[in-house]
């Protein structure tokens, strides 16, 4: 083909798309289009195109993307469908990031995105970041540039095998994953896309890879008919065979009833407030479900596992029955399957078979957790009712009463001499609390970053809904809660967000600074500096006695860093709450992306932190945790 008859194709090819999107927009969306008969069923479309139609029908279009010679020809799709008005494209500066960013917008609004990356290294940055959606259960698109399909030579960026897939073998390890080597394979590949991401329980991170040269490929009189639709449909209540009869038993018969909440109890708010109190019940929770019960309920013990609370730890001690519902047994969840040392039974509520049954001595209900809730609270209605108010209750209450009062002993000491610093400043306790309760006040959404802060964090965050705290439990991946704030430029419905980071979160993920003025990010990022990933030397000091290669004498000016990029509003949080509040008030007013400096303490002050009330198979603790652990034998 000659240099003129190939740019000719090309345009006419520009022309098609731009005539094709301009019919959809008109017509309200890919399905109008289709119905009114302006869009034909059969066309001749490229891969690329059709992908894009294909998610357009799904609601996917946002589309946050680090475009590489990988993945061109999606890029141009998705320009042609942004002029007209059907996608919005949010080209960042790191893969990472944009993950973080689309997991947040999933798990905030519930809005649907896709990240666009290049082949080789861009992809593999992508497929670190998506252990969060993966392990916090969020559905996101992963549209990865691939090596050819013709194996013409080695593709630069693949991995320098002789093998064929090695980018589909690896990419199966964290999730499902899809090759496009064959493009009319497009229907099954978004239909096995569509029911992982818009999985109604477990949903999680999907990746379809896209060989380079097969992406521009036309495909002939394409049917759209065969473009999949319709999630897969919630489960129902658990199937009976006894095993109603069997739960009702045991919480009749048990003393200390404790019930565990997991991120597959947020629907079940309603239901668990009622099942608390027929069973005499206290209940703890799991970081991503904090909110499902208000944090003041009196039968709310708060978090448990090995950076608990005083209470929910307490509580997780001395039950006999465990209820859980909607819950892994992460290994700082359950203190590494050492949490519940007297519980002789488990009713284990949940939709994946392996974590229903993964204690011993468990009566599994396998289906969703309002429906089932439901069932077994009828179930125990026809009994008779246990006493209200119990000693167990009794008791637990007033753990909970010595943690309020273990919380507020710290926020009222909210400053201690630092010598990092050569001054008093503020405790992350007390800078959290604050902050926290400011943002509560002014209907803010806060994003905890991994490492120390994210402990405290979710120690002291008291919480009365779902939704005001989004901290990443499961994968505790550094610099996701900075990465999370371009969330606020991606949604459809616009919020204020505050980021909670670690000195060592935000240099790993700093790219939200650019970014965040370039998509026009509304939200603060309040940065903890204390020069260290502060975690992990207080678990190096609690093992060892020393903390080693996990802190720095760097002194780095954070404030000239956020002020060297222009559009961001840099401010000095002081060293006073007072202070703090003053500085967010003023993030507050700015209409764009603000950063607050707050150096902090670290030190072996109890005042300093929270404090760990649970075990944990880490280090030196590991054998005397897993004696105990085969002791239990729960």
């Amino acid at each position: 083909m000659s240099t003129t008859s190939f740019l000719e194709n090309r345009i006419e090819l520009a022309k098609a798309r731009a005539t094709r999107a301009q019919i959809i927009a008109s017509a309200g969306g890919v399905s109008e289009a289709r119905f009114s008969g302006a869009l034909p069923q059969y066309i001749d479309v490229s891969l690329s195109e059709a992908l894009v139609l294909g998610l357009l029908l799904q609601g996917v279009n946002i589309f946050v993307t680090v475009l590489g010679h990988g993945s061109t020809e999606i890029g141009e799709v998705l320009r042609i469908y942004q002029q007209a008005g059907l996608v919005r494209v949010f080209g960042v500066r790191s893969e990472i990031e944009a993950s973080h960013a689309a997991a947040a917008l999933r798990w905030t609004t519930g809005e649907k995105a896709a990240v666009v990356t290049s082949i080789g290294p861009g992809a593999l940055q992508a497929l670190s970041a998506s252990l969060v959606p993966a392990s916090d259960g969020l559905g996101v698109w992963y549209l990865l540039g691939d090596e050819t399909s013709e194996d013409e030579g080695p593709n630069m960026q693949q991995i320098p095998r002789n093998e064929q897939a090695l980018f589909l073998r690896l990419f199966t390890q964290m999730g499902p994953a899809y090759s496009l080597h064959t493009p009319l394979a497009l229907p099954t590949a978004l239909r096995r896309g569509l029911n992982v991401v818009d999985h109604p329980h477990r949903a999680g991170p999907f990746f379809l890879l896209l060989p380079m040269n097969v992406q521009a490929l036309t495909m002939p009189r394409f049917n759209l008919d065969e473009l999949p639709q319709g999630a897969p449909p919630r489960l129902a209540a658990a199937a009976d065979f006894g095993a109603y009869d069997q739960a009702a038993d045991a919480i009749q018969q048990a003393s200390n009833v404790l019930v565990r909440l997991g991120g597959g109890s947020r629907q079940a708010g309603p239901e668990i407030l009622e099942f608390l109190e027929m069973a005499d019940a206290v209940a703890i929770t799991a970081p991503v479900a904090l909110g499902v019960i208000p944090d003041c309920h009196p039968r709310n013990m708060t978090i448990g596992g090995s950076k608990g609370s005083h209470s929910g730890n307490f509580a997780m001690e001395n039950a006999d029955l465990l209820v859980v519902i909607g819950s892994r047994a992460v290994c700082q969840s359950d203190c590494s399957r050492t949490g519940y040392p007297k519980v002789k039974h488990v009713i284990n509520i949940n939709v994946d078979v392996e974590a229903a049954t993964h204690y011993n001595k468990t009566t599994a209900l396998l289906g969703d957790a309002a429906p089932t809730l439901r069932l077994l609270i009828e179930k125990l209605g026809l009994r008779k009712n246990k006493t209200p108010a119990s000693d167990w209750f009794r008791l637990c209450s007033l753990k909970r009463k010595e943690w309020n009062a273990i919380r507020a002993e710290r926020y009222n000491h909210p400053s201690l001499y630092d010598p990092v610093w050569d001054r008093e400043v503020l405790t992350q306790p007390a800078a959290i609390k604050a902050a926290t309760d400011w943002a509560k006040s002014n209907q803010a959404v806060c994003y905890f970053d991994a490492g120390d802060v994210q402990a405290n964090g979710f120690q002291i965050f008291e919480t009365e809904k779902i939704g005001q705290i989004i901290t990443d439990g499961g994968a505790s991946y550094m610099g996701f809660a900075v990465s999370a704030l371009l969330a606020t430029a991606l949604t459809k419905e616009p919020y204020y967000g505050v980021a909670f980071s670690g000195d060592g979160s935000f240099t790993m993920n700093p790219q939200i600074l650019l970014d965040g003025v370039e998509h026009g990010a509304r939200g603060c990022i309040l940065l903890f500096d204390n020069r260290r990933m502060a975690a992990i030397s207080g678990l190096q000091f609690d093992q060892y006695e020393h903390d080693f290669a996990t802190h720095d004498g760097v002194e780095v000016d954070y404030i000239a860093w956020a002020k060297a990029v222009r559009g961001v509003n840099a401010l000095h949080g002081g060293y006073s709450t007072a202070s703090l509040l003053t500085a967010l008030e003023q993030a507050k007013t700015y209409p764009g992306l603000s950063f607050v400096y707050i150096p902090v303490y670290f030190g072996p002050d109890e005042m300093g932190g929270m404090g760990v009330y649970g075990r944990w198979n880490v280090g030196n603790w590991a054998p005397d945790t897993q004696q105990l652990r085969h002791q239990i034998g729960l």
